[in-house]
Formats: structure tokens, sequence, C-alpha cells
């Protein structure tokens, strides 16, 4: 079933976790479909490392990777908060999944709707929308938390502009055609020098480097990205020159909301599993969740897992509604990826031994979650944001 047909239905605030009718449908629409296609395929892309050959087409059919694309440019004209509600059900049953669907609407497309001028959105979101992956490179080997420690140059040569430099831990750099790249293009500016530059696959002088070969969310790829003597188009500058620095930051403010809708679906997955495992092993002549010490660790999974929930609906409302949602952003990335590390781990330990071995799902979720504490802010950097914003109030 296609979601194409999603309407914006952030004009007045729902209750957090109260979903309109289009939107219990459209997460009913995502779910049947992470279930019946993408469930039986977990274990095998998790063991190659890479996804499943046709489910990417599957994603663009289904309507996920344009959620926010205007119609008028082929895309669902749907609203963020729905694309935390793909993010999440995706991520339930495998977070590798829900992390292409992240970036692609949360980063990659994001950034075109707020940053893009008119021809390069025409340009570009019918082919975001119907064919394409997105990926979103600002890392580098010495460039990770301080992301404007970033090395990689853009010298202006008139027509176009050169970049040399190496991106890394890129994810979506294996699938993608389009990856939105920050540049400085005049260092003596230091941070205000940095560039945003839309990069085709085709460019010359770009190339995919290395894939990483991850504890988890394996069939997610992570690659190094090479830029020699790449030649971009000045049409290709998103914004204008030396404001890269500002779209990372307020991009990136965004994402962290998406990390949070992963985590809190990975979360679910791990607990939904561990639950159905405990009304089915017997131990002492009954089932484990007939044990009181059993009950109270799922009370706590549970429990963790509507605070996350609630943390992350929230401050997507918040952004659809246009209201400040900075420190909600990084408290919902914070608590959901803590929940997640705590939650998987409870479900490794209630399958015991079993819970150790390949054959449930509960090892990979636990491999998955870790990421969630790392990548699009560090816990430590949420902390900080968080500190410094709950100070600078009166």
């Amino acid at each position: 079933m296609s979601v194409h047909t999603i309407k914006d239905n952030s004009s007045g605030l729902l209750p957090v976790t109260s979903l309109s009718e289009e939107e219990s449908l459209f997460r009913a629409t995502v779910r049947d479909y992470a279930v019946e296609r993408l469930k039986p395929l977990v274990r095998k892309m998790d063991e190659q490392g890479a996804l499943e050959p046709g489910l990417l087409k599957d994603f663009f059919d289904l309507g996920i990777m344009g959620i926010e694309i205007p119609e008028e440019y082929s895309g669902a004209g749907g609203s963020f908060f729905m694309s935390v509600l793909a993010v999440e059900e995706m991520s339930r049953v495998d977070p590798s999944a829900g992390v292409v669907v992240d970036v692609q609407n949360t980063l990659v497309n994001n950034v075109f709707l707020r940053w893009a001028d008119e021809a390069q959105k025409t340009k570009y979101f019918p082919k975001l929308a119907k064919e394409w992956v997105g990926a979103y490179a600002l890392s580098e080997a010495s460039s990770g938390s301080d992301a404007f420690a970033l090395t990689t140059r853009a010298e202006d040569r008139g027509s176009h502009f050169v970049l040399n430099g190496r991106k890394l831990w890129i994810t979506n750099g294996k699938e993608a055609s389009v990856f939105i790249l920050f540049a400085n293009a005049n260092p003596s500016a230091g941070y205000k020098g940095i560039t945003a530059f839309i990069i085709e696959k085709g460019f010359k002088g770009f190339s995919v480097g290395k894939k990483e070969d991850k504890l988890g969310i394996r069939a997610s790829s992570t690659c190094e990205l090479i830029l020699d003597d790449c030649e971009v188009p000045k049409e290709n500058v998103l914004g204008q020159p030396g404001i890269g620095y500002k779209i990372a930051i307020e991009t990136l403010n965004e994402g962290r909301i998406g990390i949070g809708a992963q985590m809190t679906g990975l979360a679910q997955g791990a607990y939904e599993a561990a639950l159905a495992y405990t009304k089915e092993r017997r131990a002492f002549g009954k089932t484990i969740s007939d044990f009181q010490a059993v009950q109270f660790q799922l009370a706590e999974m549970a429990t963790d897992i509507e605070a996350s929930r609630v943390m992350t609906y929230n401050a997507a409302r918040m952004r659809d509604a246009r209201l400040p949602f900075v420190k909600e952003a990084a408290m919902a990335k914070y608590l959901s990826s803590q929940v997640a590390e705590r939650v998987t781990s409870l479900a490794v330990q209630l399958y015991g031994g079993y819970g150790y071995t390949k054959d449930y799902p509960v090892e990979k979720f636990y491999r998955d979650a870790k990421i969630g504490q790392i990548y699009e802010g560090t816990s430590n950097m949420q902390l900080q944001t968080i500190a410094k914003l709950l100070l600078s109030e009166k």
C-alpha cells in the first residue's frame, strides 16, 4: 500500500502520543511492510553486511523515502512527525533499514527543504522521492564531535569549485547517488568558511572508498568518501558559501530526533521479543513470566520505552509546530540511546543462554543499540547541549 496521499497534519498540536487517522494508517502501512517483507531478511542482511537487493525500490515505492518532499516534486507531502513514525516502525524490525530511511528524510531531504533554491529542488527532489538515495557527509577521521575541525577544502575556480579531502563514517555511502557534503572554502575564516555542496556520485574526482565492517546496524553501509580534485558546479552550493556550519548544526538538531525514533523502535522490537519468550519459556513448572522478578524487568523495559517515545514524539511535534526544539531533541536522542542499550541488555538476559546466540533476535538488537550513543552527536555532546540550554534559560 502506498502512502503518497499523506497530508501534513501538524497544524494544531495533538497530544504527544495520539495519532490522527492519517498518521495511524501510515504507521500501520509501514509496520505491515516491515513485518511481512523486511523481517524474513534481517538475519541474512546482518550476516552479509548489506541490504537485500530490491529493498530500496520497495522503500521508494512505499513512499517512505520522500515523506516531507512536497507533492509537486513527486513526494508524499507529509510531516516530519511521519518521518519519525516511519523510522520507528522500520527500526522495530531492523534498525539498519531504519537508519536508511532516517538519513534520507531527516537529514538529506530536510536540507533541501530548508536550504535549496528552486532550481535545486526541481532537479533533485523528484529523484530523491523516486529513485536516489541520499547521504550526509560531515564527519572526517579527525573531525567527529569537533565537526568544524574538518580539513576537506573547496577552492573557488570561477565557474566551479574543486574539492579535496576525505570523509569518514558516511551512512548510505554505498547506495547513495547524491551527497550533502561539507568543505571549507575559506580556511582563514575558520568555521565561517565551511560551505555545503551537493555532490553527485558521478562527479569527476569523487569516489566511494572503504566500507566499514561494523559491530551493529551491519546492513547499513558506512563508507569513506574520497575527493581528489572533485569538480563541483557553482550552482551546487547549498545556501551560500560560508553558511555550511549553520546548515550542519540546524540539520543535525532535527536528525537527532530521527535517531531517537530509531532507538525507540529498536528497544520496542527487543522488548516484544523478550515478552513473547517469557510467556513460552518454562522453568520450575511454570512460565518465567509468572515470576515477579521477570515481571518487574518487563515493567521497567516498557516504562523506559514509553518515556523514550514520548520525548521523541514531543520533539517531532514541536519541530512541526515551528516551536524551539533543540533542547528537546537532545534530550530525546540522549534518553532513547540509553534506553535502547538498557532494554536490549535486559532482553538478552531474559533469554538466558539463548539470548547470546544468533538464533534469536535480541543479540542483534543488543549490537545495534550501541551506535545510538555515538552517531549524530555522542551522549556527552547531548548532555553538553542540554546543560548549556538549561543554564541559558531565564
